[in-house]
């Protein structure tokens, strides 16, 4: 009886000795925690004296950004008037000139992530056929792999940099920008969805005597050509926005308006570029979604109303994409 007393004494001692061991590790995170999240901050000048000492400025621009006016002519509401002017002062969307349509910044925006994606697409291919260790064998294919991964580690914005010198900033360089960047985002998407490829089409292809292009293609490319597809859309969504982002550095479209309108503080007008912004995302995001749930035949994907709500933080990523 004893010695069953002492194995449960034993046992409860163990479990004591190690919660507070827990305990203290836990503890001890928390405070390394504590230190980087203080350091961070005071790397940054983080401070809510500041916040507030400015909030009275703050306020007052939110004033701007949403100019007061009315709803049929009784009700509080905000000036979309100002907005619209502000549109079609500077051709955000599209005007006429002699019965002739003149596209506005919204289409050039729209041009630059387009045509990046076009661009980007073969040599995506390329890279990520390449970089399967199915196709390319190891330790080869990660000449391609790291290719990719260089590409990958630099954001487009900087691709937009260095390209400067064979056209200045302007939508042409940020469009190479935003295809090399899909070279490296969507070459990897397309090694790792070859990489999951069965094995069984492969063999049959081999059976009939193929040679190794016509194994890739036959055997392995016809087993991802749907899912191909949906991520070429997916980065054609995330390319818009970054076309978005090239303009703040003078790449152009509504990015380029919003910065010049950022410096001359016209916050009014800053809203309505935001505006047009965020219906060409959206629109876009919408269209690429409903060919990709086609293609895949699902409905599966996020509703408008969700990527309403998470347009700030898609736009956010986009930046250092």
């Amino acid at each position: 009886m004893s010695t069953d007393t002492d194995r449960i004494q034993q046992r409860l001692s163990a479990i004591q000795f190690h919660k507070r061991v827990r305990l203290v590790f836990s503890l001890v995170l928390l405070g390394v925690f504590a230190f980087f999240f203080q350091s961070a901050l005071s790397e940054v000048s983080f401070s809510i004296g500041e916040i507030v000492e400015y909030w009275p400025q703050f306020t007052a621009a939110l004033g701007e950004f949403f100019p007061p006016g009315e709803l049929f002519g009784f009700l509080p509401f905000v000036d979309l008037s100002a907005y619209w002017s502000f549109i079609q002062e500077r051709n955000l969307l599209m005007t006429f000139e002699n019965g002739n349509p003149v596209l506005g910044a919204v289409f050039v925006t729209f041009a630059m992530g387009f045509a990046g994606t076009v661009l980007g697409v073969p040599g995506a291919l390329i890279l990520g056929v390449l970089g399967s260790e199915r196709v390319t064998p190891y330790p080869f294919n990660f000449i391609f792999r790291g290719t990719m991964s260089v590409i990958r580690a630099i954001p487009a914005l900087v691709w937009a940099l260095i390209y400067i010198p064979l056209g200045g900033v302007s939508p042409f360089t940020a469009t190479l920008a935003i295809g090399t960047d899909t070279m490296g985002n969507l070459g990897r998407l397309f090694t790792d969805a070859l990489e999951e490829v069965e094995d069984g089409p492969i063999e049959a292809v081999e059976s009939t005597g193929a040679n190794g292009p016509q194994k890739v293609v036959f055997g392995m490319l016809s087993q991802v050509f749907t899912p191909f597809i949906a991520w070429t859309f997916y980065i054609l969504e995330i390319n818009v926005r970054i076309a978005v982002t090239m303009g703040l550095i003078g790449g152009g479209g509504l990015g380029q308006v919003l910065q010049t309108q950022r410096g001359l503080f016209k916050y009014t007008n800053m809203m309505a570029t935001i505006l047009v912004i965020f219906l060409l995302v959206i629109s876009v995001e919408v269209f690429s979604q409903r060919v990709r749930s086609y293609i895949r035949g699902s409905d599966e994907g996020q509703s408008v109303l969700g990527l309403i709500a998470s347009f700030p933080q898609r736009m956010a990523e986009s930046i250092w994409k």
